[in-house]
């Protein structure tokens, strides 16, 4: 279990609170992903514990983490080099939503499963497109980019949001 974090956390585990807290509709974008516990994510962790019947306090302890993480798996990072089945869905996802969340422009992509330099330049475009930074890697601000009005984002299509351990 990720450890204990509060107002003025900062890290990795700040960043999968935050996504979850996404997921949950509770923060509104992905761009909330920044790995920074600031007042936005803190009155976000308060209105989940209320929600949850949990104590209302905005630290995100063994308790609210058992309830955020309840249904959701921490989804693979995705980078040049990786050859997966993952990489294949997300190569179809892409193709899938050019001109909805992905740019029109972006070549239509071999659905291989190798995350080469065109998947990596396509994943850029659709992180620039989205407002998250644009690094080339699939990581939680990637993944949480919305693809449908269906509250639906990147890692719903791509098969990587069931239960499982952090």
């Amino acid at each position: 279990m990720p450890q204990t974090i509060q107002s003025g956390a900062t890290g990795s585990d700040v960043r999968w609170a935050q996504y979850l807290l996404v997921r949950r509709l509770i923060l509104s974008d992905a761009r909330e992903i920044d790995g920074d516990f600031g007042p936005k994510t803190e009155a976000a962790v308060k209105e989940f514990q209320q929600a949850a019947g949990l104590a209302v306090d905005g630290i995100v302890g063994p308790l609210t983490w058992g309830a955020l993480e309840s249904g959701y798996s921490l989804p693979p990072t995705l980078s040049e080099g990786v050859q997966s089945p993952v990489v294949q869905k997300l190569q179809q996802t892409y193709n899938d939503g050019r001109g909805q969340f992905a740019p029109s422009s972006d070549p239509v992509l071999v659905t291989d499963g190798i995350y080469g330099p065109i998947t990596r330049g396509v994943t850029e475009a659709v992180q620039g497109a989205n407002g998250v930074a644009v690094d080339g890697i699939v990581g939680l601000q990637t993944w949480a980019i919305p693809v449908h009005a269906a509250s639906q984002v990147l890692a719903d299509l791509c098969g990587v949001t069931g239960p499982g351990p952090h």
